[in-house]
Formats: structure tokens, sequence, C-alpha cells
């Protein structure tokens, strides 16, 4: 297993594990294009994969523009496995080396997803975009945070 950064080289295996995931549907697909997957990786933001056997299996995106987690994705025969908690670990190290300022994402509630980000500390503050589960990191919670 190797934990690299993204480049736009790796957007067609982006796509492929964004598009396969079993929770978090994108509603309208066509939204998240090969260019603006390439504008949060080199310009908004930074991202990193993780490869298996030469494949990238999973992949997150921060965007230092918003404050958020634009993506955090794994194939779904690859989770479970600590990938995912390495990938947020990865990010979320990274963002607060960058900036102090609190970060967020939003999560369809009742999915695998929120229970990882609850495990991981990130604490509940609202409703985002009508009916995903709203969550928040601050800095200080992530420093005295035991890294899992």
């Amino acid at each position: 297993m190797i934990l690299r950064e993204a480049t736009t080289a790796d957007i067609p295996q982006l796509q492929i594990i964004r598009h396969s995931v079993k929770e978090n549907i994108l509603s309208d697909p066509a939204l998240v294009t090969d260019e603006l997957c390439a504008l949060y990786l080199t310009e908004r933001g930074k991202g990193w994969v993780c490869e298996v056997d030469g494949q990238v299996v999973g992949f997150s995106i921060i965007d230092l523009q918003e404050h958020n987690v634009w993506a955090l994705f794994m194939l779904p025969e690859f989770e479970g496995q600590g990938i995912g908690k390495q990938l947020h670990r990865i990010m979320l190290d990274w963002y607060f080396r960058q900036t102090k300022e609190p970060i967020w994402l939003g999560t369809d509630p009742g999915t695998r997803a929120e229970a990882f980000y609850r495990r991981q500390g990130w604490r509940q503050t609202g409703i985002h975009g009508g009916s995903e589960i709203k969550f928040e990191m601050r800095y200080e919670d992530w420093q005295v945070k035991p890294k899992r």
C-alpha cells in the first residue's frame, strides 16, 4: 500500500472511485467534472491517493478556499481496511499545517461515513445542503486527538 499526493493524472481513477460508492452518491454525477477535480487538486487545495498493487483504491481532497473536505472516498471492496483513516490523517495534518481555521464537511445521515467522522472526533454543527449532517474539526481538537 502506497499513500501519495494526488496528481491530475489520477483524475480518471478518482472519477471511477467516486462513481462506485454505495453511500453519499452524487445526485448529478455530471457536475463533478475532470476540470473541477483538477481545480481542487492544483489551485483550491490538495489531494492524496492510496494505491494497492498499482491501483488507486481511495482518495481524499481538501479545499483550502472553503475550508472543507471536498472528498474522501474508497472503492467499496477496500472499505474497512484502515485506508480511509490514513488518508484522513494525512489530509488533516496537512490542512492544519496550512491554517488554524476550522474545517467542515457534509455527509448523509445514517451512513458509514457519518459513523467514521464521529469516531475521528468531528463535531456535528448542523445541517448542510438541506439534508446532510455538517461536521466541524477545530485545530485544537485535532492537535490533542490521539492519532488512531
